[in-house]
């Protein structure tokens, strides 16, 4: 819903993670992707295959993880970096609040394990927020649902147990930050956090509630990247 808003002043490039949705460049790989960096390198090999570098790299929560990683293994590939609800890490650590804790995470992980898709249903309204517009809810789980049951649940571990928070660090590019007012999943604080980290960040904090503002706010979201990207 975001995308297509651009096509007519860039060349756009969407692509699925292993595991999601159509098969991409690398069939999901439980070793590989048994954490974010084997999702980093896949972005690193598909912007390399095609000879699209350096480009504008726009990730949604845990692919702004991966965006990140990506830009510190391979910084020539990439020219900006733009993000929607990042989180580093989603436990409460000291001082750091990511918003979960452990038992959260690994309750979450066992009702995965246990059923794909009650997890789906039961997760989705969460995630999503907006619960007057159940419609969008629907909409996050069936994409929950399309993905292979081994690669879910391999990408949820790879997603909730992954500390990023050093990483931030080696961001050396102008970078976006939009963070929802209101998101269970990354909270503002979160997206304060990471604006601190990153040199040169700007943040942009969403009238858009809830964690996927590229469903619940397209317009909003497209409105912020456009102003931004016309500043690179």
């Amino acid at each position: 819903m975001v995308a297509p808003a651009f096509t007519d002043r860039w060349r756009v490039a969407a692509f699925d993670h292993a595991g999601c949705g159509r098969r991409g460049l690398v069939p999901y790989d439980p070793r590989r992707h048994a954490s974010l960096a084997g999702y980093a390198e896949d972005v690193i090999a598909l912007i390399r295959s095609h000879d699209l570098g350096p480009v504008v790299f726009v990730g949604h929560s845990v692919s702004a993880m991966i965006g990140v990683l990506a830009c510190r293994q391979a910084p020539e590939l990439f020219r900006a970096l733009a993000m929607i609800g990042p989180s580093p890490y989603y436990l409460n650590q000291g001082e750091y609040h990511g918003g979960f804790r452990a038992e959260d995470i690994e309750g979450l992980l066992a009702a995965l394990d246990a059923n794909h898709r009650t997890w789906a249903a039961t997760l989705a309204p969460q995630i999503m927020g907006n619960l007057d517009r159940p419609t969008l809810a629907g909409e996050l789980e069936e994409s929950f649902c399309r993905m292979d049951p081994v690669a879910a649940r391999g990408f949820a571990r790879a997603t909730f147990t992954s500390d990023n928070r050093e990483d931030l660090a080696h961001v050396r590019m102008p970078t976006l930050i939009m963070q929802c007012s209101q998101d269970a999943i990354a909270n503002p604080a979160v997206g304060a956090y990471v604006h601190a980290r990153i040199a040169g960040s700007t943040l942009v904090q969403l009238a858009a509630t809830g964690h996927c503002p590229n469903l619940s706010a397209p317009a909003e979201v497209v409105a912020v990247l456009d102003r931004w990207l016309a500043t690179l």
